[in-house]
């Protein structure tokens, strides 16, 4: 559990570490102006898309000879993107650095909802879990500011050779092997479809930042995803062996924490980067001081990570996700009101902590939810969506919530979170008191599965 958990933080840190290094970065390899964007694009690019196909590989492959695979590739890509030289040279680094982090992050999630078959301790395993990322996400800011200033932006892809070094040495040792039951081929219509779909949307949102809505090209991405999109539920409904069973598609549940999750990414993302423009621009503060007032934030985090399975298993699902949509509201719109001349204490944390509590009590939920009922045959599918619809709602929400500027932003934000909340309170299942069953009882499957001994 703690290597596993420290690899997915490694990888969401890598999320947004380069982000505060880039004036740097600019200036040493000498990017231009569109060209430097890419050094994030490309890792959103490449996790964002692989996911499914990935996460339906470690099913069928092997959940941690995939994730093995992917935290090597994952390192090899680090260690390339610390010693380039060239623009180029970045960019593919970052592009692989993505695909190794879209083999290991599913692979990692369903390992976990394995190990802990119980409802409760399922709870608890997925809450620490989903916490350590959201750690990571706003750990990458403080790390990058301090390594940029103190030591080098190189050190920012370096950073990650130990971790990488430890997971590789330590995992087959902790964790068995566990994969789908029986052989099946892997759906290769499908899988092409629904990867071309990934990699074209979230292409066309992230390219939404340099040019606008009115792109030809940004249209016409948008438009492949919608078509590549519907081809490939034609073609999973003629499949023999679909990548995604509509078995899996039946389940409210999880239909419910897809769309939850897809609203509450878009509003935190767009709320990380404007509030990280916010204090710079607006505050004043220097990148290392930018992110050293994001430390609060990882507190609370924490105290809602502590908090969040308590709560869901004494309420339910449903209520727990509800009062957390709630917490995440009120630190929008508190946050909202941040202006030139505001204090730090007086205006800037209070905010800051109600919104990071309610990230802490709602991701480990969300992350139960999305697994609900999944089984050894597709708890990598599980694991991966709900990764995927986190990268795809983030990339829409920083392309439509981020231009709206700092305060309309956070207001459209908190509107997004809302009507999360009307959909959890109207569609998630009224008999829902907790954390289901992780096996076997998912809509439309009759399995039993074969729980991976816990280690």
């Amino acid at each position: 559990m703690i290597v596993l958990c420290l690899v997915q933080f490694m990888l969401v840190l890598d999320d947004t570490v380069v982000n505060v290094a880039l004036p740097s970065i600019r200036d040493e390899l000498g990017f231009s102006a569109s060209g430097l964007p890419w050094v994030v694009n490309a890792y959103f690019l490449a996790f964002g898309g692989l996911l499914l196909l990935c996460g339906r590989l470690a099913d069928l492959l092997g959940r941690r000879r995939v994730f093995l695979i992917g935290v090597a590739l994952f390192g090899v890509a680090s260690l390339a993107c610390g010693l380039a030289q060239e623009p180029w040279q970045l960019v593919i680094g970052r592009f692989v650095q993505g695909g190794g982090a879209a083999m290991a992050s599913p692979a990692a999630m369903s390992m976990i909802t394995l190990l802990y078959p119980g409802p409760e301790e399922r709870a608890k395993a997925l809450g620490i879990w989903g916490g350590i990322a959201a750690l990571g996400g706003t750990s990458g800011l403080v790390l990058s500011g301090a390594l940029t200033d103190l030591v080098s932006w190189r050190g920012i892809f370096l950073i990650n050779l130990p971790i990488v070094a430890v997971a590789l040495a330590l995992l087959p040792r902790l964790v068995p092997e566990s994969r789908a039951p029986g052989w099946r081929r892997l759906d290769v219509p499908g899988a092409v479809l629904v990867t071309g779909a990934a990699v074209s949307l979230v292409y066309g949102l992230l390219r939404v930042g340099e040019t606008g809505w009115s792109d030809p090209i940004v249209i016409g991405a948008v438009v492949l995803s919608a078509a590549l999109a519907a081809a490939f539920l034609v073609a999973e409904s003629r499949a023999a062996a679909p990548l995604v069973p509509a078995s899996f598609l039946a389940s409210r549940t999880r239909a419910v924490a897809g769309g939850a999750t897809l609203l509450f990414s878009m509003a935190m993302y767009a709320m990380s980067f404007l509030l990280m423009i916010q204090v710079q621009t607006v505050l004043g503060y220097s990148p290392l001081l930018a992110g050293i007032a994001y430390l609060p934030y990882g507190a609370g985090i924490l105290a809602g990570m502590w908090l969040s399975s308590r709560i869901s298993l004494r309420i339910g699902t449903r209520w727990a996700l509800l009062l957390a949509f709630l917490v995440n509201i009120a630190g929008l719109l508190l946050l909202s009101g941040v202006a030139a001349g505001d204090s730090y204490v007086a205006h800037v944390l209070p905010g800051m902590l109600i919104l990071s509590v309610g990230n802490g009590l709602s991701l480990p939920v969300m992350a139960v939810a999305a697994v609900d009922g999944t089984t050894e045959e597709d708890a990598g599918l599980g694991s991966a969506l709900f990764t995927s619809v986190q990268q795809i709602g983030g990339a829409i929400g920083v392309a439509a919530l981020a231009v709206m500027g700092y305060s309309g932003g956070l207001m459209a934000g908190a509107v997004c979170v809302a009507l999360g909340a009307v959909i959890i309170v109207v569609l998630l299942p009224s008999h829902d008191g907790g954390p289901q069953q992780p096996a076997g009882h998912g809509a439309g499957d009759q399995s039993k599965p074969t729980a991976a001994p816990r280690r």
